[in-house]
């Protein structure tokens, strides 16, 4: 019996020191996610989603980018004739200022997001006339990167136009809707790697995501002069933006930062301009576009038919 019990003993001591060991091995542990968390802070409290006001910098600057990707008409309401054209749409991109760069909600303290990346876009367009006064209108930017950016977007749009009277007014209604993607160095650009003051100091060129997604409905009225060769136009609609932006960036410790910044946003827009028939088969049209909440921008655009 005595030896039974000195094994019993032995065995319970065993048990008490790897339970020991287990309880040392877990705070061992603890202690070092403490440790890597007061390390790094910043890198680690930078993954949670931001969800900025309608009011902030962030949305407004990203409402601005947005203004020219929105697949406004381009041209006066007309009843399709043309089974088939073709256009190039080209448009002015706005400037953001430093100030409205300036996160203030999702990275207080950091400086202006890398956006002024290019002067202008350029969009191809193709038109389908489907009868009954509809027209169906598709373009697409293939993803080839210009200038560090590379933009995947699509954008479809079905109007309907209605002659009022013979040689008249013609009036246009049109659903458009823009979605995609736009890779740049928005947060982290190869001068702010360079730069000691800035938090992307030693790090990697950010390669981040921007999903512009528009939707809206617009409407307008035309009429001709200089016996039709001349088409002024002017109209109004609105247009719901869900842009989408996501981090891509790895710090100089290997940390990266995949950070989401979502907001949606209602805008009214006024719209303005003429279509010239500059040749059979050709036209050129030049259209005002605004927000009265964000800007205003200019856009040119030549289509042709077969």
């Amino acid at each position: 019996m005595g030896g039974i019990r000195g094994k019993a003993g032995w065995l319970a001591k065993v048990t008490l020191a790897i339970a020991g060991m287990h309880r040392g091995a877990v705070m061992r542990r603890a202690l070092w996610i403490a440790c890597l968390i007061g390390q790094f802070p910043g890198a680690l409290a930078a993954q949670g989603d931001c969800f900025p006001a309608a009011g902030s910098r962030e949305a407004r600057a990203l409402a601005l980018v947005s203004l020219p990707i929105v697949f406004s008409r381009v041209e006066a309401p007309e009843v399709p004739t043309h089974r088939l054209r073709f256009g190039l749409e080209a448009a002015r991109l706005p400037r953001v200022s430093d100030r409205l760069a300036t996160p203030t909600v999702c990275r207080p303290g950091k400086g202006p997001e890398n956006i002024n990346l290019l002067p202008g876009l350029l969009r191809p367009r193709v038109a389908l006339a489907i009868g009954h006064g509809l027209e169906l209108e598709g373009s697409w930017i293939p993803p080839v990167r210009v200038s560090q950016v590379k933009a995947n977007l699509f954008a479809f749009a079905l109007s309907g136009s209605a002659a009022l009277a013979p040689g008249g007014l013609t009036v246009g209604l049109r659903a458009h809707a823009t979605f995609g993607v736009i890779h740049a160095p928005i947060t982290c650009d190869d001068d702010a790697l360079r730069d000691p003051a800035s938090e992307c100091f030693g790090g990697t060129r950010s390669d981040d995501e921007f999903r512009p997604g528009t939707m809206g409905l617009e409407t307008a009225v035309g009429w001709p002069l200089l016996g039709g060769r001349l088409r002024p136009y002017g109209g109004a609609g609105y247009t719901r933006l869900q842009p989408r932006f996501r981090v891509n960036f790895t710090n100089s410790g290997g940390s990266t930062d995949r950070r989401r910044v979502k907001v949606n946003l209602d805008r009214a827009a006024l719209f303005g301009g003429a279509s010239w028939l500059a040749a059979p088969g050709v036209e050129l049209t030049g259209e005002i576009y605004g927000a009265p909440a964000d800007g205003v921008i200019a856009r040119l655009a030549i289509r042709a038919h077969p």
